[in-house]
């Protein structure tokens, strides 16, 4: 875990200081209140509530993983062991209180000590080399629109009407239209900024273009997650004062990546998730298709996915449930929401990869994935490297920025160092959550404790 304060020398402030020692007290008080939780509950509740979450994953993991007679006893199983769980936990007398307040004590202890370590935003552009001299006004910026994206944000925030007010020229995505097209098509009437109102996957094919006529970028976030407006340090609830980034904003020189050559801004995905979405029915019925799909890729009949690599270590592994693959490292403590990127400009990819063995791996990966803390589970592998590459005996399926393909082998994946001129608006924080925060591990008490004494 790096130091809250590094890069600056500096003592951390009385706020940051409070919230470490009330941190550290919480803890404390968690563990007391954990003590009396067990010694007041008695054996049936010591031994029964691990055992019932024990049974509980492993329930639902051959409800995911099988068929038939196997699958209904699976989903009994799960079910009966919630309520056990439950019961155990918050309907026996004066054993739901302790266990309750225990869960709230480390809950806000863990809050606290984020506060506690995280870097100060008034010292990160710093820290993170990022210039904010304001970039020359644009003689004619163009701003392209998806006015699917998003549920319509386009339409809802008038966008047409708000760049006009701005003297941006807006280009609005029809049917059948080629994004690229549109693009390339812009800058030749002679847009020198060029914008993008949709989402992540459309972001990447407008960068793509004003990477290679070397024009600068704006991230509008018009799409339903926006990550890549995230990581940029834009409010995504905004989505109208992202323009100021064409008339009052600075730039940025960040990473782009590649697979195949397909370019990419935030991440690629194979295995389990790329094999369900790329089902014709996964659009109509989520779900239904995963609980469909799943016995065929997880149960024991199941053929191992063909996805042949190399891991840091230098070996050669045949095969993974999930590759992920990203412009630049993500901090990841869930896969839940991809998490977020520190920097954006490191010249390298991100590369995680994962499998899951057996009914005893699955109910190491659930409990890790349920404690924020996936890198713990033993089938994780996490590294960066500038180059990675995926071989397989046939076309492999493949989520590029939340767009479904599929591509032939081997995938080769590769950053491209400051490929890509951004803009950004003068009020915006500029930095993404990541850079702020600081993930908790297990040098988080001695942070903690330095913190709390006043040392930088």
């Amino acid at each position: 875990m790096r130091n809250a304060t590094r890069g600056t020398g500096a003592a951390p402030s009385a706020s940051r200081r409070l919230s470490a020692m009330l941190a550290l007290l919480l803890l404390v008080a968690a563990a007391i209140t954990a003590v009396l939780a067990v010694t007041r509950a008695g054996a049936m509740v010591v031994l029964g509530l691990p055992l019932s979450v024990a049974a509980l994953v492993i329930g639902f993991w051959y409800t995911v993983s099988r068929r038939g007679t196997a699958r209904v006893v699976g989903s009994i199983v799960a079910a009966v062991a919630l309520v056990v769980f439950i019961v155990l936990t918050f309907t026996a007398p004066h054993k739901g209180i302790p266990v309750a307040v225990t869960l709230a004590l480390v809950l806000l202890s863990g809050l606290c000590a984020r506060h506690a370590v995280r870097r100060d935003p008034r010292t990160l552009a710093t820290t993170l080399a990022v210039d904010r001299t304001a970039a020359p006004r644009p003689s004619h910026p163009v701003l392209l629109m998806n006015l699917k994206s998003g549920g319509g944000k386009v339409e809802k925030f008038a966008l047409v009407d708000e760049c006009r007010r701005r003297g941006i020229e807006p280009v609005v995505l029809e049917r059948g239209d080629d994004l690229l097209a549109l693009a390339e098509a812009a800058i030749a009437r002679g847009a020198d900024v060029i914008g993008m109102a949709g989402g992540d996957g459309s972001q990447a094919l407008v960068a793509t273009i004003a990477s290679r006529r070397a024009v600068p970028h704006v991230c509008i976030p018009a799409g339903t997650r926006n990550h890549f407006a995230l990581d940029l340090g834009l409010d995504r609830e905004d989505v109208v004062g992202a323009l100021d980034a064409f008339v009052d904003g600075y730039e940025r020189t960040i990473d782009l990546a590649t697979v195949n050559g397909h370019v990419f801004v935030n991440n690629t995905s194979l295995g389990l998730y790329a094999k369900i979405v790329q089902s014709d029915e996964y659009r109509d019925a989520k779900m239904q298709t995963a609980a469909n799909m799943l016995p065929d890729m997880l149960g024991p009949d199941a053929a191992p996915f063909d996805l042949r690599f190399t891991g840091p270590d230098g070996r050669d592994y045949p095969s993974a449930h999930l590759i992920l693959v990203s412009n630049n490292p993500y901090q990841l403590d869930h896969l839940g929401g991809r998490g977020t990127r520190e920097r954006l400009d490191t010249g390298t990819l991100g590369i995680v990869t994962s499998r899951i063995a057996d009914a005893k791996a699955a109910v190491a990966f659930v409990a890790a994935e349920a404690a924020g803390r996936i890198r713990t589970f033993p089938g994780w592998m996490e590294w960066s490297a500038p180059r990675f590459e995926v071989g397989s005996s046939s076309p492999i399926e493949i989520g590029v920025d939340g767009e479904s393909m599929k591509l032939d082998p081997p995938l080769v994946f590769e950053s491209m160092p400051g490929a890509l001129r951004v803009r950004i608006p003068m009020h915006a924080a500029g930095f993404a959550p990541a850079a702020a925060s600081v993930a908790i591990d297990r040098n988080t008490l001695t942070t903690l404790l330095r913190t709390a004494a006043g040392r930088a």
